[in-house]
C-alpha cells in the first residue's frame, strides 16, 4: 500500500529536477536495495501513487525511494 511522502522530501525532488541535477536513487526492488543514477525530469500521479521519472523514462514509487544523494528518505 503507498504511504505519502513528506513535504521536504517532495520539495527536495523539485529542486533536483529544476536544476537538473545528476541524482543517485536507492530503492527498494522486491525488497532488495537497488540504486539507480540519472537525472530526474518529473513526478506523476497514477492510480493515488507518487511517482519519479528519470531521463531513461524509468519510473520509481516515490515511497520505495530509500536515499537521494546519499540522504535517507525512508524512515524504519
Amino acid at each position: 500500500m503507498y504511504e505519502p511522502v513528506s513535504c521536504e522530501f517532495y520539495d527536495q525532488l523539485n529542486v533536483i529536477i529544476q536544476r537538473k541535477i545528476p541524482t543517485s536513487v536507492i530503492y527498494l526492488l522486491d525488497n532488495k536495495e537497488t540504486e539507480i543514477k540519472g537525472n530526474l525530469v518529473e513526478m506523476t500521479y497514477e492510480n493515488n501513487e507518487e511517482f519519479l521519472i528519470l531521463d531513461s523514462a524509468f519510473k520509481i514509487r516515490l515511497d520505495l525511494v530509500l536515499y537521494l544523494n546519499g540522504k535517507k528518505y525512508k524512515k524504519d
